[in-house]
């Protein structure tokens, strides 16, 4: 006997068996507009009343003046990335020409070789304004920035030396993931695979040692630059050396999301939904789900979140969704967190805040420095976040 099924019987079995593919929720449930509409106010005000293009926001000083800093500053580029995506969400000519202003007074970093934060600097500038414009000058300089930056490379250690500080011998911290993308743009751009090359190694070299059992990450580790031989794993941001720092552990989520994306390589996407799995058991303790500034503080609850690193792990979250096997678990948790993130705790009030999006930062708690304060790439992150959020809606994940 032949048995047939009605058709709502068979898309039932089919969602039952775990194995059926399912759309994403609409853009209804986050509010993009509004916070599009508040980055406007925010950041028209910014420039009028610090029209100096060559100072760029960071964050807030402890007397509550706004922190600026020169475009030598780690963080230099993300007002700008941040204009950016203003202005892909808005279309207006008015806003790329703003974000044009501040990216172009970055341009001198290409050159600087004593740090390892160029991608950070001049690819969330240059890049999003070259993928918005196509400008060439703007590939020149993300050129010469790779450049620049693979001489910090050690093929001794397989890897980009982080800082020059004195007291580590060859410091990979966990942010550096984050500058392999624009050596990963530059050598498709320029058909030069040494980029490339180099931001495997340094990759590989990273998974080696970055995680441990649990799948938390450590920030920093140091090597034996003359042996490439690991020395410590240790922190430098977080609150031990056997702790994990909740924005490095974002980092860890973007950064091996994006090496997948880049190289097709398995193996960086199976990090990436480790790194994922780990932050979401622990921000699944937490009711907003906005994770503490580090999962491991022996103080916690009475200790200062980071909206930062919700920012930067939401997005991540989001890309990584598309790819991964039961990526409705990561939409799910990237949801949760920008929808935290849009509430009146954590998302200013329209002229306050030293006009930046987000409060409830930490950017480096045990040097005391930018605890419970906006930071210039929390808003870069999240606005990129909600992009990727709208640009999904429609999206069929695994």
């Amino acid at each position: 006997m032949i048995q047939t099924f009605k058709p709502a019987l068979v898309l039932l079995l089919l969602l039952l068996s775990g194995e059926a593919l399912f759309a994403q929720p609409t853009t209804s449930g986050v509010p993009v507009e509004r916070v599009v509409a508040l980055a406007e106010k925010q950041y028209l005000a910014y420039i009028q009343h610090y029209p100096d293009s060559t100072q760029h926001p960071r964050s807030t000083k402890e007397d509550g003046s706004i922190l600026l800093t020169s475009s030598r500053n780690w963080t230099s580029g993300f007002f700008a990335g941040s204009l950016w995506y203003v202005a892909r969400f808005t279309g207006q000519e008015a806003w790329r020409r703003r974000a044009a202003a501040w990216t172009e007074t970055l341009e001198a970093e290409k050159n600087v070789t004593i740090t390892h934060d160029l991608g950070f600097i001049l690819y969330s500038s240059y890049g999003q304004g070259f993928q918005q414009t196509h400008n060439p000058k703007y590939r020149d300089v993300l050129l010469q920035a790779s450049a620049t930056l693979s001489r910090r490379f050690s093929p001794v250690v397989g890897a980009i030396r982080s800082w020059d500080f004195p007291q580590y011998s060859y410091p990979v911290i966990v942010d550096n993931l984050m500058n392999l993308e624009m050596l990963l743009w530059a050598s498709k751009a320029s058909g030069d695979s040494t980029f490339a090359r180099i931001a495997k190694s340094h990759a590989n070299t990273d998974l080696r040692y970055r995680f441990r059992k649990d799948n938390s990450s450590y920030h920093v580790l140091d090597f034996d630059p003359a042996t490439g031989k690991l020395l410590r794993q240790m922190t430098h941001q977080g609150f031990a050396d056997n702790s994990c720092w909740a924005r490095g552990q974002g980092w860890a989520i973007y950064g091996y999301t994006m090496l997948y994306r880049e190289t097709g390589n398995t193996k960086y996407l199976q990090a990436a939904t480790r790194a994922a799995n780990y932050f979401i058991k622990q921000t699944n303790k937490i009711a907003d789900h906005i994770p503490y500034w580090d999962f491991n503080d022996n103080a916690i609850p009475q200790v200062p979140r980071d909206a930062s690193a919700a920012a930067v792990a939401a997005s991540g979250m989001l890309e990584l969704s598309k790819y991964a096997k039961g990526g409705k678990k990561y939409y799910s948790a990237a949801v949760t967190m920008l929808t935290s993130l849009c509430s009146d705790t954590y998302l200013a009030a329209p002229g306050t805040n030293n006009y930046f999006l987000l409060k409830h930062s930490t950017g480096n708690k045990p040097s005391k420095s930018e605890v419970d304060a906006p930071l210039a790439y929390a808003d870069y992150y999240f606005l990129e976040a909600l992009w990727r959020y709208k640009s999904y809606s429609t999206l069929t994940l695994k």
